[in-house]
């Protein structure tokens, strides 16, 4: 099979995530942090090796401050739910995954008011000039994704980070697209929230998300319960990170996740992005020389998209023509990749798109054969 759905989950995972897993299971499977004997303390280990890998990766102040929980969406819901309350105002983009989308839809119900700003593809100023338009007396955060999971599209982080700071307010991003492939260190930038899953981008396993915290702010829980430390009282504990994990961690996720992080240290992050939107490329040019085929943004570069791209065959829907691909052992990704929002803002929310996304492991060999197929597809249009 020619995977091409990496942007939904990557897979193949890397040499030795099997064995992480299975060296969990066989000699660490205790929980971590809640006993004294060898097989807990070696389960805690495996936390804390992952914990300082992620802190190191993303330049982080500190391990602590990386907050494992059970998927990017959790992260997110942490910090929307946990800085924002009735009167307070947020800025998001129009072009977020539900996983934002969503909870803000229920805070409005509590009280909480949202802006959307427009995303302007290749024009970054232009775009923050948007974000500051949308900023009140009582804006409390701009949260907003890295990159879309959609169009790839990416946002001026670094500059909203600025704006957001300079006006005394939160700053959070959603990196479910962009971690592991794109540049993210909080050294430089001006992000206090960064929330991402394992199981993209960073090669880890479903099942796992981060919630990487870059500022004094101290955010009210979402979820309270056990975490093996000052087990006597009732109050959850105030210091990081067992504030926000309540419960057993998934330590073969983070094994996994360890791994995954380590694979790409050894590859080169650069190196990993320059070979995806090379293989981007060449699916691009061909693409668009296809009266057949529409495409919907630039030619991605790697300073304004991340390596995935959407496109439709015109007179055949996205889903149907998904279908046709996987009946010939292309797995794609067809509809509306659960961004209605970034769909109403391309002209594409009548039927969704046709999402490739490469990894590391996807050769030249089967961008040309996702090619040649597409090109057979519309000899019988």
């Amino acid at each position: 099979m020619i995977y091409l759905d990496n942007a939904a989950t990557t897979w193949p995972k890397p040499r030795g995530t099997a064995a992480a897993i299975a060296e969990v299971l066989s000699f660490r499977g205790a929980n971590p942090g809640r006993g004294s004997y060898r097989m807990a303390e070696l389960s805690s280990e495996t936390v804390y090796k992952c914990r300082c890998r992620a802190a190191a990766f993303f330049g982080a102040s500190a391990p602590e401050n990386v907050i494992f929980t059970p998927s990017c969406t959790h992260s997110i819901n942490y910090v929307l739910k946990g800085v924002l309350s009735a009167g307070d105002h947020v800025i998001i983009s129009d072009m977020e995954h539900n996983a934002v989308t969503r909870p803000i839809k229920q805070l409005t119900r509590r009280g909480v008011q949202f802006s959307k700003a427009r995303v302007h593809e290749g024009d970054p100023d232009a775009t923050v000039v948007e974000f500051r338009r949308c900023m009140r007396a009582n804006t409390k955060l701009i949260f907003c994704t890295h990159a879309s999971n959609v169009f790839g599209i990416k946002l001026p982080v670094a500059a909203i980070g600025e704006l957001a700071h300079r006006n005394g307010i939160l700053f959070g991003m959603d990196c479910a697209q962009s971690a592991g492939t794109a540049e993210i260190d909080l050294r430089s930038l001006k992000a206090d929230f960064l929330c991402m899953p394992a199981h993209k981008g960073l090669y880890g396993i479903m099942g796992l998300g981060l919630l990487i915290i870059n500022c004094s702010q101290k955010l009210a829980t979402v979820i309270e319960g056990g975490t093996g430390s000052l087990s006597g009282v009732n109050e959850q504990p105030d210091f990081l990170p067992d504030r926000f994990e309540s419960g057993t961690l998934n330590v073969p996720a983070i094994a996994a996740l360890d791994t995954g992080i380590g694979f790409i240290e050894s590859v080169g992050r650069q190196r990993l992005e320059a070979h995806e939107m090379s293989l981007i490329w060449r699916a691009y040019d061909v693409f668009s020389s296809m009266p057949e085929c529409t495409l919907y943004t630039a030619r991605p570069e790697t300073d304004t998209h991340v390596p995935l791209l959407s496109f439709n065959i015109n007179g055949i829907p996205s889903d149907e023509a998904a279908q046709r691909l996987g009946s010939m052992e292309i797995a794609v990704r067809a509809g509306f990749h659960c961004a209605g929002d970034a769909h109403r803002k391309m002209g594409t929310q009548s039927g969704g798109t046709v999402r490739i996304c490469p990894s590391v492991f996807t050769s030249e060999a089967e961008i040309d054969q996702l090619i040649a197929t597409v090109k057979e597809m519309t000899r019988n249009l």
